[in-house]
């Protein structure tokens, strides 16, 4: 497993799809909180309405939606976020369905991110030192429906038509990050943000409490003494589009024409409002 290096160059998006409100709290927020220090754009995208993260009989499960989102929100500004969609697809029973791929493939298209990560589809059950769990269907759910959503659908120009027809150009994303892992091969030194990590986290205080930390540690340490730093994230890591070599003025800061064409791409699709505490 190897390191994260630098972000490539800026401007640079990252879009972030989860099942869950918290899911990326536990295994990607000290990423992204790398991520936005160095300049990058990041967006969270959360499938589910977290509604079924209360098991006491007679929860009120409409106010804990609620509380979620806000729980998410506050959660994501800690590690430099501000751009959160909620897609309110019901908790626990997510599908992998092509409704869930179109409305994944909009967003890309609208976002044009080059790097996405999603949760590892593959990922069934989840063995390490002192835990054990059997990976949630919702995000394997989730994860199928991103996968397909990044390959083909975003860069395909006749899969969706209707979204084509609204304005969403296709986009091909140039990176995949696949978290919950079970063949990492990079890892992000997340050591100097681990604090807010850990103060992100528990911004979920509908579902999680202060012993949580001790778990976290032992995760990051675990995945950190792997490549030499006091905690890491890991992920299995896929890059598409990507030249031998980088292009002769990038020595120089001046962006390349695929970032050009990106930006310019970007001016022009249909935009939502993002959801923020503001």
């Amino acid at each position: 497993m190897q390191l994260e290096g630098a972000i490539p160059q800026l401007p640079f998006r990252v879009l972030v799809i989860v099942a869950h409100p918290d899911d990326i709290e536990f295994g990607v927020a000290g990423s992204v909180a790398n991520w936005t220090d160095a300049g990058a754009e990041v967006t969270y995208c959360i499938i589910t309405d977290g509604g079924a993260g209360s098991n006491e009989p007679g929860a009120d499960l409409a106010a804990l939606v609620e509380t979620r989102r806000q729980e998410q929100i506050a959660a994501a500004e800690i590690v430099g976020v501000k751009d959160v969609r909620f897609l309110g697809y019901k908790d626990g029973v997510l599908q992998p369905t092509l409704e869930l791929r179109k409305d994944l493939t909009r967003l890309i298209r609208e976002i044009r991110p080059q790097r996405v990560v999603i949760m590892d589809p593959t990922t069934i059950l989840v063995q390490g030192e002192g835990f054990d769990y059997i990976n949630h269907p919702d995000h394997r759910a989730a994860g199928e429906a991103a996968l397909y959503a990044v390959f083909p659908s975003a860069g395909t120009r006749p899969i969706f038509m209707d979204l084509l027809e609204a304005g969403y150009e296709p986009h091909n994303v140039d990176e995949l990050y696949m978290t919950i892992a079970g063949k990492a091969n990079l890892a992000v030194d997340v050591t100097d943000q681990f604090e807010r990590k850990i103060k992100s986290l528990l911004m979920h205080k509908s579902q999680l409490g202060e012993d949580v930390r001790q778990m976290i540690e032992m995760w990051d340490m675990e995945t950190g003494k792997e490549v030499g730093v006091k905690y890491a994230e890991s992920f299995r890591v896929m890059r598409f589009n990507q030249s031998p070599a980088l292009p002769a003025n990038a020595a120089d800061g001046s962006e390349s024409s695929g970032s050009i064409e990106a930006d310019a791409a970007l001016e022009n699709q249909p935009t939502h409002e993002p959801v923020s505490s503001s």
